[in-house]
Protein backbone atom coordinates (compact mmCIF):
# COMPACT_ATOMS: atom_id res chain seq x y z
CA UNK A 1 0.00 0.00 0.00
CA UNK A 2 0.79 3.77 -1.14
CA UNK A 3 2.55 5.52 1.72
CA UNK A 4 0.01 8.48 0.61
CA UNK A 5 -2.46 5.90 1.60
CA UNK A 6 -1.61 6.03 5.18
CA UNK A 7 -1.07 9.49 5.41
CA UNK A 8 -2.67 12.11 2.84
CA UNK A 9 -0.32 15.17 1.76
CA UNK A 10 3.10 14.27 4.17
CA UNK A 11 5.46 16.94 4.83
CA UNK A 12 8.60 17.38 2.84
CA UNK A 13 10.86 20.52 3.48
CA UNK A 14 12.88 22.24 0.84
CA UNK A 15 15.81 23.80 1.75
CA UNK A 16 16.80 25.98 -1.17
CA UNK A 17 19.88 28.61 -1.65
CA UNK A 18 22.81 29.91 -3.37
CA UNK A 19 26.08 28.77 -3.18
CA UNK A 20 27.80 29.32 0.19
CA UNK A 21 24.88 30.30 1.79
CA UNK A 22 25.14 28.35 4.51
CA UNK A 23 22.50 25.23 3.50
CA UNK A 24 24.87 21.90 4.43
CA UNK A 25 25.47 23.56 8.17
CA UNK A 26 21.83 24.52 8.69
CA UNK A 27 20.63 21.28 7.48
CA UNK A 28 22.99 19.59 9.38
CA UNK A 29 22.06 21.77 12.50
CA UNK A 30 17.75 20.63 11.99
CA UNK A 31 19.00 17.19 11.50
CA UNK A 32 19.97 17.21 14.89
CA UNK A 33 16.63 18.95 16.60
CA UNK A 34 13.82 17.17 13.78
CA UNK A 35 13.03 13.96 12.99
CA UNK A 36 14.44 14.49 9.54
CA UNK A 37 16.33 12.63 7.02
CA UNK A 38 18.72 14.99 4.45
CA UNK A 39 18.40 14.37 0.53
CA UNK A 40 20.58 16.35 -1.16
CA UNK A 41 19.12 18.39 -4.04
CA UNK A 42 22.58 19.13 -6.22
CA UNK A 43 24.01 18.32 -9.94
CA UNK A 44 27.60 18.11 -8.27
CA UNK A 45 27.63 16.31 -4.95
CA UNK A 46 26.32 13.09 -7.12
CA UNK A 47 29.96 12.77 -7.73
CA UNK A 48 31.95 10.55 -6.22
CA UNK A 49 35.91 11.95 -5.34
CA UNK A 50 34.91 15.40 -6.03
CA UNK A 51 34.89 16.34 -2.71
CA UNK A 52 37.02 19.23 -2.27
CA UNK A 53 35.48 21.57 -5.50
CA UNK A 54 31.92 21.09 -4.71
CA UNK A 55 32.04 21.75 -0.66
CA UNK A 56 31.08 18.00 -0.24
CA UNK A 57 30.11 17.50 3.65
CA UNK A 58 33.38 15.99 5.02
CA UNK A 59 33.35 12.12 6.56
CA UNK A 60 32.58 13.67 10.33
CA UNK A 61 29.16 15.19 9.28
CA UNK A 62 27.85 12.52 6.63
CA UNK A 63 28.72 10.01 9.66
CA UNK A 64 26.97 12.29 12.13
CA UNK A 65 24.09 13.31 9.38
CA UNK A 66 23.92 11.29 6.37
CA UNK A 67 23.10 12.86 3.28
CA UNK A 68 21.09 10.71 0.17
CA UNK A 69 22.02 11.06 -3.08
CA UNK A 70 26.06 11.91 -2.72
CA UNK A 71 28.76 9.51 -4.25
CA UNK A 72 26.24 7.95 -6.06
CA UNK A 73 27.73 8.37 -9.83
CA UNK A 74 31.28 8.40 -11.02
CA UNK A 75 32.56 11.43 -12.45
CA UNK A 76 32.33 10.04 -16.30
CA UNK A 77 28.77 9.53 -16.05
CA UNK A 78 25.60 11.51 -16.65
CA UNK A 79 23.01 12.27 -13.54
CA UNK A 80 19.55 14.10 -14.97
CA UNK A 81 16.85 15.81 -13.56
CA UNK A 82 14.30 12.76 -14.44
CA UNK A 83 16.96 10.33 -12.70
CA UNK A 84 16.89 12.60 -9.31
CA UNK A 85 13.57 13.18 -9.52
CA UNK A 86 12.36 8.99 -9.55
CA UNK A 87 15.63 8.70 -6.94
CA UNK A 88 14.08 11.76 -4.65
CA UNK A 89 10.68 10.65 -4.82
CA UNK A 90 12.08 6.36 -3.89
CA UNK A 91 13.83 8.21 -1.16
CA UNK A 92 11.13 10.08 0.33
CA UNK A 93 8.08 7.36 0.36
CA UNK A 94 11.20 5.48 2.18
CA UNK A 95 12.05 8.43 4.61
CA UNK A 96 8.01 8.63 5.73
CA UNK A 97 7.49 5.28 5.29
CA UNK A 98 10.44 5.05 8.75
CA UNK A 99 8.14 7.71 10.28
CA UNK A 100 10.11 10.63 9.31
CA UNK A 101 10.23 13.55 7.07
CA UNK A 102 12.16 14.35 3.90
CA UNK A 103 14.81 17.47 4.13
CA UNK A 104 15.79 17.94 0.66
CA UNK A 105 19.05 20.43 0.85
CA UNK A 106 20.50 22.29 -2.35
CA UNK A 107 20.80 24.77 -4.88
CA UNK A 108 20.43 22.67 -8.58
CA UNK A 109 16.42 24.66 -8.77
CA UNK A 110 16.10 22.65 -11.90
CA UNK A 111 15.85 19.32 -9.62
CA UNK A 112 13.64 21.30 -7.41
CA UNK A 113 11.42 22.48 -10.12
CA UNK A 114 11.51 18.81 -12.15
CA UNK A 115 10.39 17.30 -8.14
CA UNK A 116 7.45 19.34 -7.79
CA UNK A 117 6.25 19.64 -11.12
CA UNK A 118 7.45 16.40 -13.05
CA UNK A 119 9.63 16.29 -15.63
CA UNK A 120 10.20 17.15 -19.39
CA UNK A 121 9.50 14.44 -22.24
CA UNK A 122 11.89 15.74 -24.49
CA UNK A 123 14.32 13.60 -27.41
CA UNK A 124 17.03 11.46 -25.93
CA UNK A 125 20.75 12.84 -25.80
CA UNK A 126 22.74 12.59 -29.10
CA UNK A 127 26.40 12.22 -28.34
CA UNK A 128 27.60 13.24 -32.11
CA UNK A 129 25.58 16.24 -32.38
CA UNK A 130 26.41 17.31 -29.04
CA UNK A 131 30.12 17.01 -30.11
CA UNK A 132 29.25 18.93 -33.04
CA UNK A 133 27.49 21.87 -31.10
CA UNK A 134 30.66 21.84 -28.56
CA UNK A 135 32.85 22.33 -31.27
CA UNK A 136 31.20 25.18 -33.39
CA UNK A 137 31.10 26.69 -29.48
CA UNK A 138 34.49 26.23 -29.62
CA UNK A 139 35.12 28.28 -32.68
CA UNK A 140 32.49 31.11 -32.22
CA UNK A 141 32.05 31.07 -28.18
CA UNK A 142 28.64 30.25 -26.69
CA UNK A 143 27.13 34.13 -26.98
CA UNK A 144 27.21 33.47 -30.19
CA UNK A 145 24.92 30.03 -30.39
CA UNK A 146 22.73 31.51 -27.59
CA UNK A 147 22.05 33.99 -30.46
CA UNK A 148 20.83 30.72 -32.71
CA UNK A 149 18.85 29.89 -30.14
CA UNK A 150 17.05 33.03 -29.83
CA UNK A 151 16.41 32.70 -33.39
CA UNK A 152 15.01 29.47 -33.30
CA UNK A 153 13.29 29.70 -29.88
CA UNK A 154 13.13 33.12 -28.55
CA UNK A 155 11.34 31.76 -25.42
CA UNK A 156 14.19 29.32 -24.73
CA UNK A 157 16.52 31.85 -25.10
CA UNK A 158 14.90 34.26 -22.47
CA UNK A 159 15.38 31.82 -19.74
CA UNK A 160 18.96 30.58 -20.38
CA UNK A 161 22.00 33.15 -19.83
CA UNK A 162 24.03 33.21 -22.67
CA UNK A 163 27.10 32.02 -20.91
CA UNK A 164 25.16 28.66 -19.72
CA UNK A 165 27.03 26.06 -21.79
CA UNK A 166 25.09 23.23 -20.95
CA UNK A 167 21.39 24.36 -21.57
CA UNK A 168 22.62 26.11 -24.89
CA UNK A 169 23.63 22.89 -26.14
CA UNK A 170 20.87 20.81 -24.41
CA UNK A 171 18.33 23.38 -26.05
CA UNK A 172 20.07 23.31 -29.68
CA UNK A 173 20.70 19.74 -29.55
CA UNK A 174 16.78 19.50 -29.04
CA UNK A 175 15.98 22.01 -31.99
CA UNK A 176 18.41 20.21 -34.14
CA UNK A 177 17.61 16.48 -34.08
CA UNK A 178 13.94 17.17 -33.83
CA UNK A 179 13.20 19.90 -35.87
CA UNK A 180 10.71 21.72 -32.68
CA UNK A 181 12.33 24.11 -30.00
CA UNK A 182 12.57 22.95 -26.82
CA UNK A 183 9.93 25.28 -25.63
CA UNK A 184 7.22 23.49 -27.52
CA UNK A 185 9.01 19.78 -26.13
CA UNK A 186 8.53 20.83 -22.33
CA UNK A 187 4.75 20.14 -21.63
CA UNK A 188 5.42 18.35 -17.98
CA UNK A 189 4.24 15.75 -16.92
CA UNK A 190 1.58 15.68 -13.49
CA UNK A 191 3.57 15.13 -10.42
CA UNK A 192 2.58 11.61 -9.66
CA UNK A 193 2.48 12.13 -5.78
CA UNK A 194 1.16 14.62 -3.31
CA UNK A 195 3.24 16.21 -0.78
CA UNK A 196 2.83 19.22 1.55
CA UNK A 197 5.58 21.30 0.42
CA UNK A 198 7.04 23.30 3.03
CA UNK A 199 9.14 25.92 1.34
CA UNK A 200 12.64 27.92 2.60
CA UNK A 201 14.43 29.93 0.11
CA UNK A 202 17.71 31.40 1.88
CA UNK A 203 19.03 34.79 0.27
CA UNK A 204 21.48 37.41 1.71
CA UNK A 205 20.25 40.58 3.07
CA UNK A 206 23.68 41.81 1.94
CA UNK A 207 25.07 40.43 -1.10
CA UNK A 208 28.34 41.75 -0.90
CA UNK A 209 28.81 39.47 2.23
CA UNK A 210 27.86 36.54 0.04
CA UNK A 211 30.19 37.38 -2.90
CA UNK A 212 32.93 38.00 0.13
CA UNK A 213 31.95 34.52 1.66
CA UNK A 214 32.26 33.15 -1.82
CA UNK A 215 35.89 34.42 -2.73
CA UNK A 216 37.03 33.30 0.86
CA UNK A 217 35.83 29.49 0.08
CA UNK A 218 37.50 29.48 -3.59
CA UNK A 219 40.22 30.37 -2.23
CA UNK A 220 40.25 27.58 1.17
CA UNK A 221 39.66 25.27 -1.47
CA UNK A 222 42.44 25.84 -3.73
CA UNK A 223 44.51 25.91 -0.57
CA UNK A 224 42.36 21.79 0.32
CA UNK A 225 44.12 21.00 -3.41
CA UNK A 226 41.60 21.38 -5.65
CA UNK A 227 43.50 21.21 -8.32
CA UNK A 228 45.21 18.30 -6.96
CA UNK A 229 41.92 16.57 -6.80
CA UNK A 230 40.98 17.22 -10.46
CA UNK A 231 44.68 15.65 -11.33
CA UNK A 232 43.99 12.60 -9.41
CA UNK A 233 40.46 12.45 -11.36
CA UNK A 234 41.97 12.57 -14.69
CA UNK A 235 44.67 10.25 -14.16
CA UNK A 236 41.77 7.75 -12.54
CA UNK A 237 39.14 8.33 -15.52
CA UNK A 238 38.77 9.11 -18.79
CA UNK A 239 37.71 12.49 -18.60
CA UNK A 240 37.18 15.24 -20.85
CA UNK A 241 36.35 18.64 -20.05
CA UNK A 242 33.06 18.21 -21.94
CA UNK A 243 31.32 15.82 -19.77
CA UNK A 244 28.79 17.17 -17.00
CA UNK A 245 30.72 16.91 -14.06
CA UNK A 246 34.06 18.70 -15.34
CA UNK A 247 31.71 21.86 -16.58
CA UNK A 248 30.39 22.01 -12.77
CA UNK A 249 32.18 25.58 -11.42
CA UNK A 250 35.98 25.10 -10.25
CA UNK A 251 36.31 22.08 -12.02
CA UNK A 252 36.16 23.68 -15.49
CA UNK A 253 38.53 26.23 -14.45
CA UNK A 254 41.53 24.34 -12.73
CA UNK A 255 41.33 22.08 -15.60
CA UNK A 256 42.40 25.27 -17.98
CA UNK A 257 44.75 25.55 -15.56
CA UNK A 258 46.24 21.68 -15.43
CA UNK A 259 46.11 22.47 -19.81
CA UNK A 260 48.39 25.57 -18.69
CA UNK A 261 45.68 28.06 -20.47
CA UNK A 262 46.20 29.92 -17.39
CA UNK A 263 48.27 30.76 -14.27
CA UNK A 264 46.99 30.06 -10.29
CA UNK A 265 46.28 34.33 -9.78
CA UNK A 266 43.74 33.84 -13.27
CA UNK A 267 42.49 30.46 -12.05
CA UNK A 268 41.46 32.21 -8.62
CA UNK A 269 39.64 35.22 -10.33
CA UNK A 270 37.90 32.78 -12.82
CA UNK A 271 36.72 30.36 -10.47
CA UNK A 272 35.59 33.08 -7.54
CA UNK A 273 33.61 34.99 -10.85
CA UNK A 274 31.87 32.06 -12.21
CA UNK A 275 31.01 30.81 -8.45
CA UNK A 276 29.17 34.62 -8.30
CA UNK A 277 28.10 33.64 -11.40
CA UNK A 278 26.53 30.63 -10.25
CA UNK A 279 24.91 32.54 -7.40
CA UNK A 280 23.52 34.94 -9.26
CA UNK A 281 21.69 32.44 -11.37
CA UNK A 282 20.27 30.47 -8.48
CA UNK A 283 19.01 33.92 -7.06
CA UNK A 284 17.44 34.45 -10.28
CA UNK A 285 15.97 30.80 -9.76
CA UNK A 286 14.78 31.59 -6.34
CA UNK A 287 13.43 35.23 -7.50
CA UNK A 288 11.06 33.29 -9.08
CA UNK A 289 9.76 30.72 -7.24
CA UNK A 290 6.58 30.44 -5.63
CA UNK A 291 5.83 29.41 -2.09
CA UNK A 292 9.05 29.86 0.03
CA UNK A 293 9.57 31.40 3.12
CA UNK A 294 12.65 33.65 2.44
CA UNK A 295 15.28 34.09 5.52
CA UNK A 296 18.53 35.68 5.60
CA UNK A 297 21.34 33.30 4.90
CA UNK A 298 23.58 35.93 6.38
CA UNK A 299 21.70 36.36 10.08
CA UNK A 300 23.05 35.88 13.25
CA UNK A 301 20.24 33.84 14.33
CA UNK A 302 19.42 32.00 11.37
CA UNK A 303 18.69 28.61 12.99
CA UNK A 304 16.58 29.78 15.55
CA UNK A 305 14.55 31.62 13.09
CA UNK A 306 13.69 28.62 11.15
CA UNK A 307 13.53 26.05 14.00
CA UNK A 308 10.65 28.72 15.35
CA UNK A 309 9.19 28.82 12.23
CA UNK A 310 9.50 25.25 11.03
CA UNK A 311 7.75 24.10 14.73
CA UNK A 312 4.79 26.95 13.17
CA UNK A 313 4.35 24.82 10.30
CA UNK A 314 3.60 21.45 12.05
CA UNK A 315 7.34 19.95 11.79
CA UNK A 316 7.80 19.44 15.83
CA UNK A 317 11.05 18.36 17.65
CA UNK A 318 12.19 15.07 18.02
CA UNK A 319 11.63 13.22 20.91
Amino acid sequence: MSIHAAQANPPAILLMGPTACGKTDLAVALAAALPVEVISVDSALVYRGMDIGTAKPDAATLSACPHHLVDIVEPTEAYSAGRFRADALALMEAIVARGRIPLLVGGTMLYFKALKEGIDRLPVADPALRAQIDAEAAARGWPALHAELARVDPQAANRIHSSDAQRIQRALEVWHSSGRPISDWQRREAPDCAWRWIEIALVPGDRAALHARIERRFQAMLDAGLVDELAALRARHALTPDMPAMRCVGYRQAWDYLDGQCDLDTLRRRGTAATRQLAKRQLTWLRGWRGAREFDCMAADLYGTVLTWLQGEGISPSP
